[in-house]
């Protein structure tokens, strides 16, 4: 028997189309999920790759907050916070972050152990005196006078929690002392392959 209230409720049923239109709950928490675990992404990598990231600055200082704090239950919340300020970003801004993120994955496994040495170098450069004997042992051009202005500057940024300028300038010059080293290997390599078609 045919219902007689059916349709007399007074609902179209392009009204309850519309109302679909919405992402559901489920679909909401996903995306949240998304974004909470791109800015904890953020959160792990280095200070300098994150200022680099093009984002607005209030995303920005939430990170570069949270990577500061050690406790355990504070840096919980502070995550909990860069995943709200993650969700006022627009669909253009994750991706543009997401990209970026991208890339540093694409980085090769070489270049990323490359990357870490000169990390580690630098800081070994804070740390012992010796360092920077052997440095400049292996690259006489460098000028010794700049390289312990800022090899001092960098010691006192950290002891007083500056922003690390001089500590950034120290990777630039390993940076390219690896540059100009491979650069040379490559033309060593050409080199010897010249010799052996002559030959």
């Amino acid at each position: 028997m045919p219902n007689p209230n059916r349709g007399a409720c007074g609902f179209q049923s392009t009204e309850f189309e519309q109302e679909y239109e919405r992402p559901s709950k489920s679909e909401l928490k996903r995306q949240m999920t998304v974004l909470q675990k791109l800015g904890e992404e953020l959160v792990n990598e280095a200070r300098d790759r994150v200022k680099r990231v093009p984002m607005p600055e209030d995303v920005r200082d939430a990170i570069l907050e949270c990577q500061q704090i050690k406790d355990h239950e504070g840096r919980r919340r502070q995550l909990q916070y860069v995943g709200k300020k993650m969700r006022t970003l627009d669909e253009e801004e994750v991706a543009a972050i997401q990209r970026t993120i991208d890339s540093w994955k694409g980085l090769s496994k070489a270049d990323t152990a490359n990357m870490h040495a000169m990390e580690r170098r630098r800081d070994k450069l804070l740390t012992d005196d010796k360092a920077l004997t052997v440095l400049l042992s292996e690259n006489p051009e460098l000028d010794v006078q700049h390289l312990r202005t800022l090899i001092r500057n960098a010691r006192k940024e950290q002891a007083e929690n500056k922003p690390p300028k001089a500590y950034r300038e120290i990777f630039q010059i390993l940076k390219e002392i690896a540059k100009k080293n491979n650069s040379g290997k490559k033309d060593a390599d050409e080199d010897d392959v010249e010799q052996e078609d002559d030959e």
